[in-house]
């Protein structure tokens, strides 16, 4: 998309500050910004967080998010931008009066289809005041015509909204793979180098777990538009990967007042895969942590090092299971991201292991003949039924992991298992056996979340 002739321009309000003010030093900046990234492995991203700072302290990391999309970039034609508000204080939700948004390579078009249907939002209008000298949007501008050559944006700057507010905006536009959702934001703000990185650690926990209950404007200052797309991320099953995680310190600047970044990435949980050389290393990790128990009596210790993948230090759950000549020989696992992803698979292959109340603990003598599976599950999302009939018609065969929690009495079905129940209900009254329910239990205190999981490794079919 183009604008026409006679369309209104936004001009660059932060060019030559933030970023370059001339077409060769913007192109020759990016190219840096590019250079600089770190890995992102395989990653299909619908959303992108990148920080906007001035493009010497926080240019590597938004190009660390922004080379993501590479596999991409000729698919996405449209970029929902949200960013917060950092130099007039306003309630809902902001966008311009513009066709185009100009910078030192060329004009942007902005989707104005879109932006009307945001537009139709209560709380959502056009006030092209709060945009002077405001720069979290701008900044991005040049990354997405120099990576998304085809891509118009939606601009909207984020003030004093509510979550369901941002969330609502965000539904109406999310679109299909054509629609980049991208959120500007930097992280903690004038810390010394340490409280920062734990501070931003944190923030980045919240993030991978999809917990836009816990962001706070010190830990994020665009948190309420973080949050409105985790929300979102959350109701329509995404999982998130912190590609990067640095602060002005590590790039240009004070170590004793530093402002951190990150880049993230989330994408459909349902069809997300690791690179396979993740997935062996997961697989081999495993077996690490039942080899050493039966070696040492007790779960290694595991500390990450530098250069893993980001896809196996992103707080995720998940399940191991232990295969014994075709049958199963031990499966535990993890049902809330609270740790890396590495270091979970670990810790559950030991318990599935020595562990699992089903089987004695596994011994020397069966360990060459133990086979591996591991099964990395989504962020549970509450399921909401009128009766045991209706939760029946919910349950998608194949593709759903269910847990069901009465009390105290709780039980979880991998997707695997509909290999042995392939029927929803089947499925369901096993689930209520596993839990310690009665078959035919029903109350109304029944709670079921559903998952999805990626699982890879030997082949398993879980005893109901």
């Amino acid at each position: 998309m183009s604008p026409s002739a006679n369309a209104s321009t936004r001009s660059p309000q932060v060019a030559g500050r933030f970023y370059p003010d001339g077409h060769n030093a913007c192109i020759d900046l990016l190219e840096r910004c590019f250079a600089d990234t770190r890995p992102t492995g395989d990653v299909d991203p619908k959303v992108l967080v990148a920080p906007h700072a001035g493009w010497v302290f926080s240019g590597p990391i938004a190009g660390t998010a922004y080379a993501s999309l590479q596999a991409r970039a000729d698919r996405i034609t449209r970029v929902v931008l949200l960013g917060p508000a950092h130099r007039v204080a306003f309630r809902g939700i902001a966008t311009t009066s513009a066709d185009a948004w100009a910078t030192p390579l060329g004009t942007l078009a902005v989707d104005w289809a879109a932006l009307n249907r945001a537009l139709d939002v209560p709380g959502v209008a056009v006030d092209d005041s709060v945009f002077a000298e405001e720069h979290s949007l701008e900044v991005h501008a040049p990354f997405i015509q120099r990576m998304l050559p085809r891509a118009a944006i939606v601009p909207l700057l984020v003030g004093d909204a509510p979550t369901a507010l941002v969330s609502g905006v965000v539904e109406r536009l999310w679109g299909g793979p054509e629609t980049l959702i991208l959120v500007s934001s930097d992280l903690s703000h004038f810390h010394d180098r340490d409280t920062a990185r734990q501070l931003d650690a944190e923030t980045a926990g919240w993030i991978e777990t999809l917990r836009p209950d816990k962001l706070t404007g010190q830990g994020a200052c665009g948190h309420r538009a973080l949050a409105g797309v985790l929300d979102q991320a959350r109701r329509r099953d995404l999982r998130a990967t912190t590609f990067d995680l640095r602060s002005s310190a590590d790039t240009r600047g004070n170590p004793e007042r530093v402002v951190g970044y990150g880049a993230f990435a989330l994408e459909y949980a349902y069809s997300a895969r690791l690179p396979e050389a993740d997935r062996r290393q997961l697989i081999e990790a495993a077996r690490f942590g039942v080899k050493f128990g039966i070696e040492n009596g007790r779960p290694p210790k595991v500390g990450l090092g530098s250069g893993v993948s980001p896809t196996l230090t992103s707080r995720r759950a998940s399940f191991v299971t232990l295969n014994l000549d075709g049958r199963l020989r031990g499966c535990i696992g993890s049902m809330i991201a609270h740790r890396p992803l590495l270091t979970d698979v670990i810790d559950n292959a030991w318990k599935a292991a020595f562990g699992d109340p089903r089987f004695p603990a596994l011994t020397a003598g069966e360990l060459d003949r133990i086979a591996v599976s591991v099964s990395i599950l989504s962020t549970p999302r509450p399921m909401t039924f009128a009766d045991e009939q209706d939760l029946v018609r919910q349950v998608r065969p194949d593709i759903d992991g269910l847990i069901m929690q009465d009390g105290d009495r709780r039980g979880i079905f991998l997707p695997s298992v509909w290999s042995g129940l392939p029927k929803a209900e089947s499925f369901v009254t096993h689930l209520k056996r596993k839990a310690g329910l009665p078959a035919d239990h029903w109350s109304g205190t029944l709670r079921v979340s559903r998952y999805t999981t990626e699982s890879f490794g030997a082949a398993f079919r879980e005893v109901a």
